[in-house]
């Protein structure tokens, strides 16, 4: 048999009574709460009146008007190894940035370092948004007085995009389309779009120019094909000011080194071979894999341009404006990685990975005509040396930093 008993904690005179299933309460207690809700009430009231007369009140975001001689940026990807770059030199360069970022590839930690280094009101803000959300950048769009923007969001990895060609063709093709509609809508005038050498495919004759037809043989390289051809068809008929880069392979770091490469464990296999060759020469992996080895080229590695990416956000910052680095087979990186950490890194060499290419290199002939850029660290080594120390210092990524050794 089971007991139910009530512990009495109250005098029944101060106990709500139930008839019929609803609760009356004590009358005097009921008084007691409307007062204190009256008087909450007129407290909220009064400071509402009192902000009202504050001159600070309802005045307007710097972000969200625009300055006389404020240039302000939109920067997607901004939290990523190459828009935060291009951040940071933005800001230097004394533009108002706002970047635009969904973590699911960059570091916050980037983010961190940019606003310590520029915490003064009206240079930097950080909103975390899915440009797949077409609401959510409408609003964005609604509430800041952009001049211009740079493209860098997107997945990047070309083995990545075979495995999963949707998750490309959504994320760098559709959210493309949605910047852009979004910059029609809200009368932004000047776009500089990221893209790939990876659009070429593999040519039939080197050097890459402008002219060189774009035939990609990959995802990713299909994608930002797309989103090219998206933006070209817009411009044809619109007044907004474009300017697309296609660039290759990216190395380095800031040489003052607040700002890095550190990509998120899980998507190390896919990365760059600088961060495979640094990974390697930590011991985070046991060696290199190198994939291809069949090539028609001397070695039978793939051969690449390699760009420092402060040179990268220089032609960035330039075309914004409106006013190459040597080319290496993957053996010959790989030693230059070894001289630069000073690592003898273990190599595996494998098969070819599915959606490479044996030679993609380029001629820069037109950005030097047309923007007056050329690259100036076009030393390999010692581009991977600059990345390498920050590496070292910062075996956590965006982490606790350690002290820079040299």
């Amino acid at each position: 048999m089971l007991s139910f008993t009530r512990t009495r904690t109250q005098q029944r005179s101060n106990r709500s009574m139930s008839l019929g299933g609803m609760d009356y309460a004590d009358p005097k207690k009921k008084n007691g709460v409307c007062g204190k809700i009256l008087m909450v009430s007129t407290l909220t009231a009064l400071c509402i009146l009192m902000l009202k007369q504050s001159p600070n009140f309802n005045v307007p975001s710097q972000f969200s008007r625009h300055e006389p001689g404020v240039t302000h940026v939109l920067v997607t990807g901004g939290a990523g190894y190459i828009g935060s770059h291009a951040a940071l030199r933005l800001l230097k360069d004394s533009y108002r940035v706002t970047i635009v970022d969904n973590l699911s590839r960059g570091n916050l930690g980037a983010v961190h370092i940019l606003q310590q280094l520029f915490p003064e009101p009206g240079q930097l803000q950080f909103i975390y948004a899915d440009l797949g959300d077409a609401k959510a950048v409408h609003k964005i769009f609604s509430e800041n007085a952009f001049d211009a923007v740079m493209h860098f969001a997107a997945v990047a990895y070309v083995g990545e995009s075979t495995l999963d060609p949707l998750k490309y063709y959504h994320n760098i093709t559709s959210n493309t389309l949605v910047v852009l509609e979004a910059m029609a809508a809200h009368g932004v005038k000047t776009l500089i779009y990221s893209s790939t050498c990876a659009t070429y495919g593999e040519p039939e004759k080197m050097p890459i120019t402008e002219e060189t037809p774009q035939l990609p043989i990959n995802p990713y390289g299909k994608a930002k094909k797309m989103a090219e051809d998206m933006i070209v068809d817009f411009h044809k008929n619109s007044d907004m000011a474009v300017m697309i880069l296609r660039y290759f392979n990216v190395i380095g770091s800031d040489p003052e080194g607040r700002l890095g490469e550190a990509p998120r464990p899980e998507l190390r296999e896919h990365g760059r071979i600088s961060g495979a060759c640094f990974d390697a020469a930590r011991g985070i992996i046991p060696g290199l894999k190198v994939r291809g080895t069949d090539y028609k080229t001397s070695d039978g590695t793939c051969i690449r341009d390699y760009i420092d990416v402060t040179d990268l956000v220089d032609a960035h910052v330039k075309a914004l404006e409106g006013k190459t680095q040597a080319r290496r087979s993957v053996k010959e990186f790989v030693e230059a990685c070894k001289k630069a950490t000073g690592v003898p890194i273990k190599v595996d060499f494998l098969p070819r990975r599915p959606g490479d290419y044996a030679e993609v290199y380029s001629d820069p002939t037109k950005i030097k005509n047309e923007l007056n850029w050329t690259a100036k660290h076009t030393d390999l080594e010692e581009s991977l040396q600059v990345a390498w120390r920050w590496q070292k210092a910062h075996l956590n990524g965006y982490g606790t930093p350690l002290v820079m050794s040299a």
